[in-house]
């Protein structure tokens, strides 16, 4: 089965990628790119929420971008490490979709899972291109595939971006994808116990860093990336 995607978007836990890049990822749908997502954990740790609500609230989100594909490889929260058996559920992950581009957690965050979940990606992402690591999908043996670039996401500590993602016109199905995690975030009369992102307040702070990635390049919402090397272009002139 033809699986390959433009966007291979990978979070440590479900709602990372909606929570940095679900802007960009709506954009790249919108403009007619296959974009899929890998969920390394269930989030089974969330103070709030199960993981059955956590994979009902993913698909939902998942729906609200446009993605085509979302699959979860059940790593271990909070504990999962960069062993060969998680590398290979990853690596064979990635030569099933074959991106173009990957989109990878923060190098570094206030959640310790985020920044091992982007060495992680990266190691993965090379490891895949090597033709004598072999790996199978639905019974056949993969072909090697490497990534062209690998582009980390800015999560909840600021970091300073080498570009950014006018995301204006997103900024609302954006919210939506955020808000489909009814368990995790914000939502009128909600119960369970109180957590760093369950308050309005959490959802006011990524405004505020919308709003700031957008200033930095004279528009009104943006989303930062970190590249993982320099990135090269053909027309200096191409630019917002």
């Amino acid at each position: 089965m033809d699986r390959k995607v433009d966007i291979l978007a990978i979070g440590a836990h479900p709602d990372d990628v909606e929570l940095a890049a679900g802007g960009t990822i709506i954009k790249s749908v919108q403009q007619g790119k296959k974009v899929a997502i890998v969920d390394l954990t269930q989030g089974e740790l969330g103070s709030r929420g199960t993981i059955e609500t956590r994979y009902d609230e993913a698909a939902t989100a998942a729906k609200i971008m446009g993605v085509i594909h979302r699959e979860n490889l059940k790593m271990a929260d909070g504990f999962f490490e960069a062993t060969e058996e998680n590398l290979l559920k990853l690596i064979t992950a990635i030569r099933k979709y074959q991106p173009e581009i990957v989109l990878a957690n923060a190098p570094e965050d206030r959640h310790p899972d985020h920044g091992r979940g982007s060495q992680l990606i990266s190691r993965a992402c090379f490891l895949s291109g090597l033709l004598k690591i072999e790996t199978e999908s639905d019974g056949e043996k993969q072909k090697h595939w490497r990534p062209k670039v690998v582009y980390f996401y800015i999560q909840d500590r600021y970091l300073k971006p080498d570009f950014v993602v006018d995301v204006t016109e997103q900024r609302d199905l954006k919210f939506d994808a955020i808000l489909a995690y009814k368990t995790q975030f914000y939502q009128e009369n909600m119960s369970g116990p109180k957590t760093p992102i369950s308050g309005q307040e959490f959802l006011d702070s990524l405004e505020g860093r919308l709003i700031q990635y957008g200033r930095d390049i004279g528009v009104k919402y943006g989303e930062g990336f970190i590249t993982e090397r320099p990135v090269g272009i053909n027309d200096i002139t191409k630019f917002l």
